[in-house]
Parts: C-alpha cells; sequence; structure tokens
C-alpha cells in the first residue's frame, strides 16, 4: 500500500473513530436525512450533529443536497461504509497467541528466530 492511499485511508478510519459519527453513517445507510431527521434520532444537538456530518463529508463517507435552508445528507461510499459497519457489528473475537505458539508457527514457516513475548490480551469489543 503506498503512502497516499494509507493517508486517505486513515482519514476515513478517523472520521468513523467517534460512536455519534458511527451513528449518523448507519442512519444514513436506511436512507437520505435532514440534519433535524437526525437530531430526532440522535442525543445530540443540531450544531454537535452538523459538526459530525462535516467531519465526515471531509473524509468522502458522505455528501448532502440542498433542500431550501436544510441540507440532506446521504452515504456517498455505500459499499465501504456497510462494510465496515458490518464488521464492527460482527464482533469478532480478539485472538491471543502465547510466545510458543508464535515460535511454532515461525518454525512452520521456516523461520525459526525468536518471537516477542506475548501474553494477555485485555480487551473487549463491549
Amino acid at each position: 500500500m503506498n503512502f497516499h492511499f494509507a493517508n486517505d485511508w486513515a482519514e476515513v478510519l478517523k472520521a468513523l473513530a467517534h460512536p455519534t459519527r458511527l451513528q449518523i453513517v448507519a442512519e444514513l445507510l436506511e436512507g437520505t436525512k435532514c440534519v433535524t431527521d437526525i437530531q430526532d434520532i440522535l442525543p445530540a444537538s443540531q450544531a454537535n450533529i452538523s459538526q459530525h456530518l462535516t467531519v465526515l463529508r471531509h473524509a468522502g463517507l458522505v455528501n448532502f443536497a440542498q433542500d431550501g435552508s436544510q441540507r440532506c445528507y446521504y452515504v456517498s461510499r455505500p459499499k465501504l461504509a456497510s462494510s465496515v459497519i458490518a464488521l464492527l457489528a460482527e464482533g469478532e473475537p480478539v485472538i491471543c497467541k502465547s510466545k510458543n505458539d508464535i515460535d511454532r508457527e515461525k518454525h512452520a514457516a521456516g523461520n525459526p528466530t525468536g518471537a516477542p513475548h506475548l501474553r494477555h490480551c485485555a480487551y473487549s469489543s463491549s
């Protein structure tokens, strides 16, 4: 992956790295909504929702159409957004490997050099 693509993907992931923005994207995947519609669904002020939408728009995840004085937002990259939401909803388990596991894998792959010592996985998705 070249630096330009890595930078772009990092911006997308940073934009999604907030609970309110994830909720907004999930709501917009169900259909176009104006800021006031989103405000009726989420416990956030109109100003706060607008700020989050700006972050999502700058990342290229959402866009808007002007409807009189209102901006109605939609997901501009639905395949990406729905894939990320689905991946997060799966709740994939965290894999924890011991040093022995890693050594066995390295030996099987023909690289019997030492591996970092990994003992604890203290991650919970809840």
